[in-house]
């Protein structure tokens, strides 16, 4: 809601100011350009985020998930304790940090809703604390990314010759902002026990 107030506010403004200084035709060149550049990014991003959507749909058909899942289950163990003996629980976290591991984001919201959604779920049933749904929400939102599809996408579109030249920034950075996460997190759950 706010954010419609402020595109509506800035486009008032570049209409009046257009007006005053009589350069009008530019802002509507402007326009049409922003509209026709929104566009094609649109489609490009929107392309590269069917292609993995689809390769996570083979992978959840093919048993790869499963796989992925079994791997992961050290690391979900310990991140999200009693939440971790719980199988569909662990299926869709797993779903949901393979996504992100790839930088699919898009993908990993469905896995990362229903895996929230079960949290809850057990949370009221066996009386637990909600901290696996804090500690899912950071993994989530910080996410550690090896491959990040979608901003190599973005950088494709917009002409970058190798969009994949920011891997180590893109490691490096997912790392330590998963490692800040879920320091804090297991501060907070330390803390909240006492």
């Amino acid at each position: 809601m706010i954010m419609t107030w402020v595109i509506g506010l800035m486009t008032a403004a570049s209409i009046v100011f257009g007006c005053l200084t009589g350069s009008m035709g530019q802002v509507s060149q402007a326009a049409i350009s922003g509209a026709k550049q929104a566009t094609e990014l649109m489609f490009n991003i929107g392309g590269t985020i069917c292609l993995w959507n689809g390769l996570m749909e083979i992978m959840n058909r093919s048993g790869l998930s499963k796989t992925i899942s079994r791997l992961l289950r050290p690391v979900i163990r310990l991140l999200f304790g009693e939440y971790a003996r719980d199988a569909e629980c662990v299926q869709y976290i797993s779903q949901n940090m393979a996504a992100n591991i790839l930088g699919l984001g898009s993908a990993a919201t469905p896995a990362g809703l229903k895996a929230a959604k079960r949290m809850f779920t057990l949370s009221k049933a066996k009386n637990l604390r909600p901290h696996g749904v804090f500690m899912l929400i950071v993994v989530n939102t910080a996410s550690l990314q090896l491959l990040p599809t979608t901003v190599a996408a973005v950088r494709a579109s917009l002409g970058s010759p190798q969009p994949f030249d920011i891997l180590p920034a893109v490691w490096l950075s997912s790392a330590v902002s998963v490692a800040v996460g879920v320091g804090a997190v297991c501060l907070f759950r330390a803390v909240s026990k006492k």
